[in-house]
């Protein structure tokens, strides 16, 4: 009988330890965020999103998106870059998603480009709810 009690004590902690384990893997993901500097090439740290319903949004944003297979030449710089680093379960960084991003002349739509050549252009509530999340600005 205590072996029975203690099997089962067992396998509940296993579960718990298990579930608590995968929270933690969800959390770590984080949005980081480069900026512009004047017109040029190059790019200062900006921002850092770690809320969790912003991170998935953005990531389902990106995600989802029709993306073509298209080389671009865009006739400036990237206003913005950010990068979507996913952690494995020891911590250490397993892939990084790099991104270039630009809002349109009249700042209503947003063209990414990732770093293996695909483009997008989002629509005008996709650009919108993702330069909100990125900049956390509206």
């Amino acid at each position: 009988m205590r072996f029975k009690t203690l099997f089962t004590a067992i396998i509940a902690f296993c579960f718990l330890m298990t579930g608590c384990f995968n929270l933690v893997k969800s959390t770590e993901q984080k949005i980081t965020v480069q900026k512009q500097i004047a017109n040029s090439d190059n790019y200062e740290e900006f921002n850092e999103i770690t809320n969790k319903n912003k991170v998935q949004k953005a990531i389902k944003i990106v995600k989802n998106a029709d993306w073509n297979n298209v080389k671009v030449k865009m006739s400036r710089y990237p206003n913005y870059k950010f990068q979507f680093p996913f952690k494995k379960s020891e911590g250490s960084e397993d892939k990084t998603a790099s991104y270039s991003l630009w809002v349109n002349s009249n700042g209503k739509k947003i063209e990414i480009v990732t770093d293996s050549g695909k483009y997008v252009e989002l629509n005008e509530q996709e650009s919108k709810d993702l330069y909100e999340i990125l900049t956390e600005k509206s």
